[in-house]
């Protein structure tokens, strides 16, 4: 077997798929060939991995002949239709989707928390969470690990590239729109009014403006009234942390911020935990930062995490009124860990087991 696997990464022109080059040219180099794949309206741009211009393939059933592995950002459908393409060809496939990621026969996998899972693949697929899920779980992972996670409820304050490059033109337009006007914002509607004016009816990245907003949707409409985010993140949690009985309850909101998801959590133990027992893990966590200084202002923000690649838990307190329970606020890049950095690592994880030096 070859030392260094050839790599495929397909939607390497969108959002996820830019951050996921980057990331990849900045991490160590464990690949032979790495080849770019894309939709046919990409095909024979050149881009820049690893130092190299690597002109984009697109998207065929030949281009996996002879790969190893293949991570995967495309939508849902494309997923659906090309990742077991690609398995049946021999590559082991780290989809990003949400196609498989509750499919009991593909492993969903953050290498912090459960990295044994990424060898029991059967269908030769990977899935990685969404990424609300993914900005939490390093944290929680290592609480569970010693205090056993009993519930978690959550409120989301998610940035609009969780929407893709679409979300952050959106709200960049709609900032521009409303600046400079320092009455909008004060009379019921009169935003929705500026940016009708000036934008026109045609966009509807979101249900409503985000720009001197919030937003509580995120995803689509499902079952009594729940959004897709929101379960996304009960039974992703479930499953990568091995309780398939775990409680949880989300309420997800999209809020002016280009990148960083933000998590407000209220997890309750089986054991005991003090905030010094937080402190104690969290700062031994490899991939956690803790910035947990609120008598000084200094606490984890998306203006701060952005572009980073650590989980970044802060103000964590005794929760007043619940035993067991704990309070902390947690920020994590989506476009990096929440996305393109977790399928690199588990790439990575691959590579080191299963490929010899």
């Amino acid at each position: 077997m070859s030392t260094k696997p050839t790599l495929a990464l397909v939607g390497a022109t969108g959002a996820v798929g830019t951050v996921m080059r980057e990331i990849i040219s900045g991490r160590e180099d464990v690949y032979g060939e790495i080849r770019l794949v894309a939709s046919a309206r990409s095909a024979g741009k050149v881009l820049q991995v690893r130092g190299e211009d690597v002109v984009v393939q697109a998207l065929a059933p030949e281009v996996f002949d002879g790969v190893d592995i293949a991570i995967f950002d495309v939508p849902d459908e494309v997923s659906a239709t090309w990742v077991p393409i690609a398995a049946e060809r021999g590559a082991t496939v780290i989809d990003k989707s949400g196609t498989f990621r509750m499919n009991p026969q593909v492993p969903l996998v953050v290498p912090e928390v459960n990295p044994g899972d990424a060898a029991n693949r059967p269908l030769g697929i990977v899935s990685t969470p969404n990424c609300t899920t993914l900005s939490m779980m390093a944290a929680m992972g290592a609480l569970h690990e010693e205090f056993g996670l009993k519930e978690l409820v959550v409120a989301s304050y998610q940035a609009v590239s969780g929407a893709g490059v679409a979300g952050s033109a959106r709200l960049y337009d709609e900032v521009e729109a409303l600046a400079g006007d320092r009455t909008v914002g004060t009379t019921a509607g009169d935003v929705r009014k500026v940016l009708q004016n000036k934008l026109g009816d045609g966009d509807d990245t979101f249900p409503a403006p985000v720009a001197f907003n919030v937003v509580p949707w995120a995803g689509s409409l499902k079952e009594d009234g729940w959004a897709s985010e929101e379960l996304k993140l009960r039974n992703e949690s479930r499953k990568i942390l091995g309780i398939p009985d775990l409680k949880v309850s989300a309420t997800c909101v999209r809020v002016p911020v280009i990148t960083t998801h933000s998590l407000a959590v209220h997890a309750t133990f089986e054991r005991e935990i003090t905030v010094a027992d937080a402190h104690r893990i969290l700062e031994a966590a490899p991939t956690v930062v803790l910035v947990d200084d609120p008598a000084n202002g200094i606490y984890p923000m998306p203006i701060d995490v952005v572009g980073t690649d650590p989980t970044y838990v802060g103000r964590v307190r005794q929760a007043l009124d619940f035993p067991n329970t704990l309070d902390l606020f947690v920020c994590g890049d989506n476009l990096r860990k929440g996305a393109a950095l977790n399928a690199a690592e588990i790439a990575e994880l691959i590579v080191a087991t299963e490929y010899t030096a």
